[in-house]
């Protein structure tokens, strides 16, 4: 079956790429840009660098722009899977949600009503061992955004390492967060991955950060060899 990945640039959509790689065919990945950094749908840090990780992977990617107004973006994820089953000739979609029934709800919702099969390989997936999987499996990934107590300016920027899974940890303990930032706590950006050809490097980054809520702007970044 063909696949197109719903592609923020983030941990999630592309760890689900990878277990999608290992039992289908993934044909493009689909990336929304929003132009309201308050989306309910779509991630938005670093969204723009999509581009570059399809390059890493050797992808075809379909993008399309949309204003981020709450169910009206739905319209704009629709139009971009039409156009993915168009060009690439798309049967199914697969997303990285694992506990979001809002996002999961509505990619379901627009699915069945174009015929595609939708796949959620993360879905309640135990988060431990999913970042355990992660990290095991070679991703390098940063934290592109935070959102909530008790993150500090110090995470913008910051690999999620096994260090840092210590202290999402004690975070999840104390403050009662979800280990995977699933609850919006924080975002990420994925530099690397076992199927990525190059990986990315960073050149420019500019951290913005006020009363727990940040954002790491990659300026520039290019692919190197790995």
């Amino acid at each position: 079956m063909r696949l197109g990945v719903l592609c923020s640039g983030g941990k999630d959509s592309l760890f689900a790429c990878m277990m999608a790689m290992e039992r289908e065919e993934v044909a493009c990945l689909i990336a929304l840009r929003p132009r309201n950094e308050e989306s309910y749908m779509f991630h938005t840090p670093n969204v723009s660098l999509v581009p570059l990780q399809a390059e890493a992977a050797e992808l075809p990617l379909v993008e399309m722009p949309t204003e981020g107004v709450e169910e009206e973006e739905l319209e704009d994820l629709k139009a971009a899977l039409v156009c993915a089953r168009k060009k690439h000739r798309i049967e199914g979609v697969v997303t990285g949600a694992i506990l979001s029934v809002y996002q999961a709800a509505r990619v379901q919702r627009i699915c069945n009503t174009l015929g595609l099969w939708c796949f959620n390989p993360l879905w309640y997936t135990d988060q431990e061992s999913y970042l355990d999987s992660l990290i095991g499996n070679g991703f390098r990934v940063i934290i592109s955004g935070v959102f909530s107590e008790p993150f500090d300016e110090k995470w913008l920027g910051r690999p999620l390492d096994r260090t840092s899974v210590v202290l999402l940890n004690q975070y999840r303990e104390r403050y009662g967060i979800t280990l995977t930032g699933e609850g919006g706590e924080y975002e990420t950006f994925v530099l690397d991955a076992p199927f990525f050809k190059k990986s990315i490097e960073i050149t420019e980054a500019l951290s913005e950060y006020h009363n727990y809520r940040g954002f790491y702007r990659i300026i520039h970044a290019r692919l190197v060899g790995k």
